[in-house]
């Protein structure tokens, strides 16, 4: 799928190694997988598919997002939008759940 950033410190956290946006290792590490995984589907049936990741759509204020866990505490947020007949993954945010 194609994939957009809200913050340019995301992209930077998938692209630059040694980059880490104030995430110890283990979320930057999960960070990078979980977006191996979303830049390879297809479409969101390969999310919900691989159970691991706890792809689910968010509610309330947030029902427009949905999340990808990355270990226990940290989850990923974003947004899939249709446009012009193809789906673009709207990388927002990594929240902590526990807070």
């Amino acid at each position: 799928m194609d994939v957009e950033f809200a913050d340019g410190t995301l992209q930077r956290l998938e692209a630059e190694a040694e980059f880490s946006a104030g995430h110890g290792a283990e979320v930057v590490r999960g960070f990078r997988k979980v977006m191996r995984f979303i830049r390879a589907a297809k479409d969101e049936r390969d999310f919900l598919a691989m159970r691991g990741l706890r792809f689910e759509e968010l509610k309330g204020r947030r029902s427009h997002q949905h999340s990808f866990r990355i270990n226990d505490q940290w989850r990923l947020v974003a947004q899939i939008e249709k446009r012009e007949g193809r789906k673009v993954v709207r990388i927002i945010e990594i929240v902590d759940y526990h807070h």
